[in-house]
C-alpha cells in the first residue's frame, strides 16, 4: 500500500449503507465523502447510533456497502471477493474492537501470532519473535504465556493493539477502543496510538468522547448517518 505526496490513503465517495428492518429500510450512512491522509490520527466522533461503526466497517470491508466507493491506496475495497478481501485486510489493515475479541483458549502470545499464521507473511520462528516484540511494545511481554482471562480489560485491549499490528499494516482502525476502560488505562491506550502515528501509521478511531478531539490530528463528526462537522488540526497530533 504505497502513497506519495499529499494524496489521500483512504477515499470514500458517496458511500451509502441501507439496512433492511421490520419497519422498512433504514439508511445508516447517507452519501459519505471522506479522505484520510497517510500518518493521520483521525477521530470519528458521534453519539451512539450515529453511524460511526458502520462507517469504519465500510472502510475495513467488514460490512458491505449499498452504493458508493471505498478506495484504500489503489484497492477498491468492495470490489474484492470475500477471500481476497479477508487476505487484503489481514495484510493491510489492523482492526481493534471495543470488546477485544481475543480467543480465550489461546495465550496472549498465540493471539498475536494468529494473524501472522493466517496471512503466512512470516516463518514460525519469526512470527514468535515478532509477537514477543509487539507485546513488549505494549508493556505485556512478561504476560505472554497467560490466557486473556488472567489479565485486566486494559491489558486485553493492549494485546488487541499488538495483534492488530502483527502484519505491520499501514492503517489501524479502532472502534471505541477506550469505551470500556477507566480514564488512566484509556490514557495509556491513547499514548500508544500517538506513538504509532509518529512511527508512520494511519489511525482511524471511533469514539463518542468529545474530549478526545484535542488528542488527534483531525476529527469528523457524524450525525444521523451524515458528516456534519470537521475539526482540522492536520499540522500535528495534539498532546
Amino acid at each position: 500500500m504505497v502513497t506519495s505526496g499529499n494524496s489521500p490513503l483512504i477515499h470514500l465517495e458517496q458511500v451509502v449503507k441501507v439496512y433492511p428492518t421490520a419497519s422498512g429500510p433504514f439508511t445508516a450512512l447517507k452519501g459519505i465523502n471522506l479522505e484520510v491522509y497517510p500518518g493521520e490520527f483521525l477521530a470519528i466522533i458521534g453519539k451512539s447510533g450515529a453511524g460511526k461503526t458502520t462507517l469504519v466497517n465500510m472502510i475495513s470491508g467488514v460490512d458491505h456497502l449499498t452504493s458508493g466507493e471505498v478506495r484504500v491506496g489503489e484497492i477498491q475495497v468492495h470490489q474484492l471477493k470475500e477471500s481476497q478481501l479477508a487476505r487484503w485486510r489481514g495484510r493491510n489493515m489492523g482492526v481493534i474492537f471495543q470488546s477485544f475479541h481475543l480467543i480465550p483458549g489461546l495465550t496472549l502470545l498465540e493471539n498475536v501470532i494468529l494473524p501472522m499464521d493466517l496471512c503466512k507473511l512470516y516463518k514460525r520462528r519469526k512470527s514468535q519473535e515478532r509477537a514477543l516484540s509487539l507485546l513488549r511494545q505494549v508493556g505485556l511481554e512478561e504476560h505472554a504465556n497467560k490466557l486473556p482471562s488472567q489479565i485486566s480489560g486494559g491489558q486485553q485491549q493492549r494485546v488487541a493493539i499488538a495483534r492488530a499490528l502483527a502484519n505491520d499494516p499501514a492503517v489501524i482502525v479502532a472502534d471505541e477502543p477506550t469505551g470500556r476502560l477507566d480514564s488512566l488505562t484509556a490514557e495509556g491506550i491513547l499514548i500508544i496510538f500517538q506513538t504509532l502515528v509518529h512511527q508512520g501509521k494511519t489511525i482511524i478511531m471511533v469514539t463518542h468522547d468529545m474530549t478526545l478531539m484535542q488528542r488527534v490530528s483531525r476529527t469528523v463528526l457524524i450525525q444521523d448517518g451524515a458528516l456534519v462537522d470537521e475539526g482540522n488540526l492536520r499540522n500535528g497530533v495534539a498532546t
